[in-house]
């Protein structure tokens, strides 16, 4: 599969946080996050693994019991069902890979 840069196909993930799938497979799923300042993503957990980059901005991420200060050129990677959750501090964007495919966020 291919995909050529495109500034549609943008759905919110929640207030604040805007979520677009790149691109995906039959086994990975890879999105584009847009974080807004203030923003947060509220404490949860899913079966998939979680690999992630940030881009550009600032984000404070909790990963289990464990708080990460995220800057640009940090990663992540969170294993599936632990707990997470995310504080945006500064207008951010992070490149996230989902294994398994997440289906719900497979485009429509």
């Amino acid at each position: 599969m291919f995909e050529k840069q495109s500034p549609d196909g943008y759905r919110q993930a929640a207030p604040g946080i805007a979520q677009r799938t790149l691109v995906h497979g039959n086994k990975t799923l890879m999105a584009e996050f847009r974080l807004q300042k203030d923003a947060v993503l509220p404490l949860h957990a899913h079966p998939h693994e979680q690999t992630g980059y940030l881009v550009q901005g600032r984000i404070r991420l909790t990963i289990g019991d464990r708080v990460h200060e995220v800057a640009p050129g940090d990663s992540w990677c969170i294993p599936g069902d632990v707990q997470h959750c995310a504080e945006i501090i500064e207008d951010a964007v992070a490149i996230e890979v989902f294994s398994p495919v997440r289906e719900d966020y497979l485009p429509l």
